[in-house]
């Protein structure tokens, strides 16, 4: 006669009830997993044409293997060099300028009174983020345009003589910068005011007795509450710095600074697309892939010998 643990049978009509309970949970993760499975790890088969001297009539199967001859292709080019140091610079630049900007516009919501202007503030701040870059590229070129721009004829008005800003390797990385910080701060900010205000109010109520200003609660209260959540968007951040917006950089760019906005995604763009030189750009790809890895986890790492939250 068969042996039924009593303990198995009981976890497993809790599962089974946990499990219909939340059915309508499940059934809607079947969307993400879906998109996931999909667009992010079936295409990773593609990656050995990396390797392949890829041929579209004869498939990825059929197509001669070429070993590593690419990535040979790739460091010796020296388009190469340009594009690493471009993509490099606008992340660094955008890391250290537009990082920053989401957690200093969350304590500032944090401390609005009233609930209506915060609201409105709030609304404000994240209607950017869900605008196509064609349109917000379209309305901050023109706002930079020497002849009829408002940023211009505020300068004509001050005595300066107008600026292409959009035009001058000098002002673009700026401009891009700004653009990134406008286009993206906002909704940012969401995730660190959900942050702040987990926050105890007793620590505010204790500091205020204390004699503590505005400054001293947020330097000694707010930011240590939520260094763990900077830690891991810092994470996540690295992550993406061989890595930058396609459809920013493709909009805001012009061929007058090619030198200073030419980076990997649209270099892959008019290679690969336009190009139609797969094998190549695959490698690319793979390569940023690869050390985009190699700096989640360097960070990763720093973060818990610092002694905060990580990913795992």
């Amino acid at each position: 006669m068969e042996n039924t643990d009593p303990y198995k049978t009981r976890n497993r009509a809790l599962l089974l009830k946990d499990l219909y309970r939340d059915r309508w949970l499940y059934i809607f993760l079947i969307i993400p997993i879906a998109f996931y499975v999909i667009f992010k790890y079936v295409p990773m088969y593609g990656a050995i044409i990396a390797f392949k001297d890829f041929k579209i009539g004869l498939g990825i199967v059929g197509s001669k293997w070429v070993g590593f001859a690419q990535f040979e292709r790739l460091i010796k080019s020296p388009d190469f060099y340009k594009i690493l140091r471009n993509t490099l610079l606008l992340n660094i630049y955008a890391l250290v300028f537009g990082f920053p900007v989401p957690i200093i516009l969350a304590i500032l919501l944090n401390e609005i009174g009233s609930k209506l202007f915060k609201r409105i503030n709030q609304s404000i701040l994240y209607l950017p983020h869900f605008i196509s870059w064609v349109v917000l590229a379209g309305i901050f070129i023109q706002m930079l345009s020497p002849s009829t721009g408002i940023v211009n004829m505020i300068l004509r008005a001050a005595g300066i003589k107008p600026v292409y800003f959009m035009a001058s390797n000098f002002w673009w990385p700026i401009m891009f910068v700004i653009s990134g910080i406008w286009q993206s701060s906002g909704w940012g900010s969401i995730i660190y005011l959900a942050a702040v205000s987990a926050i105890d109010p007793e620590l505010y109520e204790a500091a205020r007795i204390d004699g503590a200003n505005k400054f001293r609660q947020i330097w000694h209260i707010t930011l240590p509450g939520i260094k763990a959540t900077i830690a891991i968007l810092l994470i996540l951040r690295m992550g993406s710095m061989m890595d930058i917006g396609f459809e920013q950089i493709y909009n805001l760019q012009n061929s007058a600074v090619y030198d200073v906005s030419d980076v990997i995604s649209t270099y892959v763009y008019r290679v690969g697309i336009r190009g139609a030189q797969y094998s190549y750009t695959t490698a690319i790809g793979l390569f940023q892939s690869v050390i985009s890895l190699v700096l989640v986890v360097s960070t990763n790492k720093i973060t818990q010998m610092m002694g905060e939250n990580s990913l795992w």
